[in-house]
């Protein structure tokens, strides 16, 4: 009898990663002669935990990646990409813009973040960081610890509800300047697992997005069981705009975009140099 085999799936409890997750949770996708196996924890763990190669296969910020180039390739499919929208910097100062933001403190939610790469390319040149969980980045502006801040996830369209207003979109500032949709999440396959494996793992996370939006509402209660009280609809717009056509296959242009966002991080000193694109495409 052949034993079965254990291999970990590491992904954030946010909506767009369960939702892209539910048909390899479910047991509906899956991979022959493996057990799948799922650790869960927030996105800024990840991309440290990555730096070990501990997982076999996991989410990470887009921008992490040439910390872990080393250990693990990227997946065609699993990106989280956004078209002319991103992460946002809010406040609730009336006298702030985002020329105005010299010598303040900006919440930032996680130092390994896409996020904050991308801050520091469109950002002011002189400001202090605070970095914090990104759940405390909205009450670190409340409160008046941070200045302004960077708000993820469902802050993203939540934020006018909850008293901020905008200073910049950044996915829509690298819009302007590249033309090109900005990746924030990767999914990446361990190179220790081999060629073969990567292939496999690659396709069974393409058949379990697939699966997701083919059966969108049962993936959304799924997803949003893991999430923070957020309203369904509000959940399906945030799902929509981030598990996308280029989350199926980021194509040419996010292999351009990861290509382009490098060399702008590698051109301010923010990484030393720009990692090799080494992309699994799906079958």
């Amino acid at each position: 009898m052949t034993e079965t085999k254990t291999i970990v799936f590491g992904h954030s409890p946010d909506a767009d990663d369960a939702f892209m997750f539910f048909g390899l949770a479910k047991g509906i996708v899956g991979i022959e002669g493996y057990e799948i196996g799922h650790h869960m924890v927030d996105i800024q763990s990840l991309n440290v935990l990555a730096e070990t190669g501990e997982l076999p296969v996991t989410a990470i910020s887009a921008a992490h990646y040439p910390k872990i180039a080393d250990k693990y390739r990227i997946m065609s499919c699993g990106a989280s990409v956004g078209r002319n929208y991103g992460p946002v910097v809010v406040t609730t100062r009336d006298d702030l813009d985002i020329d105005g933001l010299e010598g303040c403190t900006i919440a930032v939610p996680g130092e390994f973040t896409t996020s904050w790469m991308l801050f520091q390319i469109f950002g002011p040149d002189d400001f202090t960081p605070l970095f914090l969980d990104f759940d405390d980045v909205e009450d670190a502006v409340k409160s008046g610890k941070a200045d302004a801040g960077i708000l993820l996830h469902e802050g993203q369209i939540l934020f006018e509800q909850r008293g901020f207003r905008s200073l910049l979109d950044l996915g829509k500032r690298w819009f302007e300047e590249t033309g090109l949709p900005i990746p924030l999440g990767l999914d990446v396959v361990n190179r220790n697992l081999g060629d073969e494996m990567c292939q496999k793992v690659t396709d069974a996370l393409k058949s379990s997005i697939e699966y997701a939006h083919a059966n969108e509402d049962a993936a959304l209660d799924y997803a949003l069981g893991y999430g923070r009280g957020i309203e369904r609809e509000d959940g399906r717009r945030f799902v929509r705009m981030y598990v996308n056509s280029d989350t199926l296959d980021m194509g040419e242009e996010g292999r351009a975009a990861l290509q382009q966002l490098f060399g702008m991080a590698a051109h301010r000193g923010i990484i030393d140099e720009v990692p090799l694109l080494d992309v699994i495409q799906s079958n």
